[in-house]
């Protein structure tokens, strides 16, 4: 019986056309064959390189058969044997959407074993510089930062697997170079928009509770069209919030988890919340918190919410687009704004942790900016008084040194201020 070749084992020739050919052995087949991985070279000091470094990538790895396969063959199985256990319909249907239209029209016929990291880097570089297919009237064919960075999650998450599955010996899409994350500033409700807000929703009697829970909650789109009466605890005044609402591709909806462990949470409402729930529940019947107004057996439709956001903006004269989670926003940055500490707001909104947090929200709005100049404004004026504020006086066309004699705590010379 022959030896068992281990991988990594190699050997070279060189071939009748003049170059020189190089294998190593890389795995088995299920009948003890070897599986290799051929490299060649014009030169045998060239090919000895090569060679040199498979060895090294393949030593102590055993690939299958399946190793052969071409990215695009294994994305196919990737999607509907290891991701479609563990992801949202949604989800799926997006990382499709990137498989047939960004990676394999680039790289899906290529064999797996063969895909290099420069391969990968190579085709997100082209992405970010003409990878939309529908060109933009402002970006043309550039595709967004955030969009190659979706792109790349999901390429990971499938080599990762084809690391488990011994298909491939390293994961090709570990260290690679991304760009830089988009940052849009978030939009949030001024003062004044949110005041206007809030008498057009007065008016409206089906949507008024929907919107009054979700700008004193800042729960997601799906979380609060998912509510069951269940989850409201009116003697505590709390939610319990374990699911959100999402629509299925075929149609209608489908209850699932939260969109992170954290999200699994119980939020102590404010008292008018609270309330408004307790007074909704004797006049609502049915399962849902919020149901669909025309099939109370049913839940609001998460697209129907953003519809009839739209709707009430427009009627409160906010004509700029605001996407439903702006609602989300604006909560979270006036919680911030009125002293609430990050840790606190981060468990009512079901992120990770407060750090998560406080980056989301690292922008002010014109009103706080006005707050806190107002602020700063009354401190200072604490510590000077009112005669001595010479950035305040224009008639000296600049800038001016009080007189010593006037500054407190013992003056700039003294031993109050340093």
């Amino acid at each position: 019986m022959a030896k068992r070749r281990p991988s990594g084992d190699g050997m070279v020739r060189k071939r009748e056309d003049g170059r020189w050919e190089g294998r190593i052995v890389v795995g088995h087949k299920e009948d003890g064959d070897p599986i290799f991985q051929y490299v060649l070279a014009s030169t045998q000091k060239a090919l000895l390189a090569k060679l040199h470094q498979n060895i090294e990538t393949f030593r102590y790895v055993e690939l299958c058969e399946d190793s052969r396969m071409t990215l695009a063959q294994w994305l196919d199985r990737w999607l509907d044997e290891y991701a479609a256990l563990r992801l949202r319909e949604s989800t799926m249907s997006g990382y499709r959407m990137y498989a047939e239209q960004y990676i394999k029209p680039r790289l899906g016929n290529k064999k797996m074993n063969s895909i290099t990291p420069a391969d990968i880097q190579r085709m997100y570089t082209k992405l970010k510089k003409e990878g939309r297919v529908r060109e933009h009237p402002v970006h043309g064919r550039a595709l967004s930062s955030g969009t190659v960075r979706r792109i790349h999650t999901m390429l990971h998450r499938a080599m990762a697997d084809a690391v488990r599955a011994h298909i491939i010996p390293r994961n090709p899409t570990e260290g690679l170079t991304l760009p830089r994350a988009d940052s849009p500033a978030k939009r949030v409700l001024t003062d004044r928009e949110l005041n206007k807000f809030m008498e057009v929703i007065k008016a409206d009697p089906i949507w008024h509770d929907f919107f009054y829970t979700e700008l004193t909650t800042g729960l997601r789109r799906g979380e609060i069209c998912g509510l069951q009466w269940q989850n409201f605890d009116a003697g505590a005044g709390t939610l319990q919030i374990n699911r959100t609402l999402h629509r299925k591709a075929n149609g209608g909806f489908e209850t699932g988890e939260t969109k992170t462990g954290r999200g699994k949470r119980k939020i102590l409402l404010p008292g008018s919340t609270a309330n408004l729930l307790r007074e909704r529940q004797k006049t609502i019947p049915g399962k849902w918190i919020f149901p669909n107004p025309f099939k109370p057996e049913q839940p609001i439709s998460p697209d129907a919410a953003y519809r009839r956001l739209k709707a009430l903006l427009c009627e409160a004269g906010i004509t700029e687009n605001i996407p439903f989670h702006g609602l989300r926003h604006t909560f979270a940055t006036r919680a911030l704004a009125s002293g609430m500490d990050a840790k606190t707001l981060s468990g009512i909104l079901g992120h990770t942790d407060a750090a998560f947090t406080l980056n989301t929200y690292t922008h002010v709005t014109g009103d706080m900016q006005r707050q806190a100049s107002a602020i700063v404004g009354d401190f200072m004026e604490d510590i000077f008084g009112k005669e001595l504020k010479p950035w305040e006086n224009a008639e000296n066309g600049g800038r001016k040194r009080p007189p010593e004699k006037g500054w407190p705590l013992g003056g700039p010379g003294g031993s109050g201020l340093r």
